[in-house]
């Protein structure tokens, strides 16, 4: 029988996603063989998450706490004209690796999937809508992941932006991206040759 304080600490990783017992244990014991110091900069680090992060009023995007709003939007070299749409906050910094992108972003935080109970009222679709107008947008790059989620997002904003914007340009990025896989984990190359290649909606 394992010691308390050490299977409370495995019982805690297995929390995470991807993270089964065995290597929740290998992390645990990991920690305990390193020096205490080692285990309190994980543990500031992680109680420090909530109060230090929050979200951009107008993208959604992650910021500082001590920010107002995502410096990616309040820099006057970015064109607010043109908006990329993704899912979650961290496929913005996917993008923001290749460099070719120098728009604004808007997170939906999420994707519509009726069996995990996430629908349309739960995105931040009507705040998009709203900074299309406020912002004068032109284009909206509709950039969800290509799954079945990701897909029936996109067509549900192509619907919604058309029918309210008519004018606007809705484009997706190109499908040079491999079914399935989030945009988090494709490599620079794909994601700047799919945004090159984007086609209109």
């Amino acid at each position: 029988m394992l010691p308390k304080a050490l299977q409370d600490a495995i019982d805690a990783l297995c929390l995470l996603p991807g993270v089964g017992s065995r290597t929740a244990e290998r992390y645990a014991y990991y920690l305990f063989k390193n020096s205490t110091s080692f285990s309190d900069n994980i543990a500031d680090a992680l109680k420090n998450l909530h109060s230090g992060v929050k979200s951009c009023p107008v993208t959604f995007a992650l910021i500082d706490a001590k920010e107002e709003i995502s410096p990616l939007y309040a820099d006057d070299s970015r064109d607010k004209t043109t908006v990329l749409v993704v899912e979650e906050p961290l496929d913005i910094y996917a993008f923001e690796q290749t460099k070719d992108y120098q728009g604004t972003y808007h997170v939906l935080g999420g994707a519509i999937s009726p069996i995990d109970g996430i629908t349309a009222d739960q995105l931040h679709i009507d705040e998009l809508i709203t900074r299309i107008k406020t912002d004068d947008v032109k284009e909206v790059i509709i950039a969800t992941n290509p799954s079945v989620e990701g897909e029936s997002t996109a067509l549900l904003l192509q619907k919604l932006l058309g029918e309210k914007y008519p004018k606007l340009k809705l484009t997706r990025l190109a499908r040079g991206l491999p079914l399935g896989v989030d945009l988090s984990y494709a490599d620079q190359i794909t994601l700047s040759a799919s945004l090159e290649n984007r086609t209109e909606l």
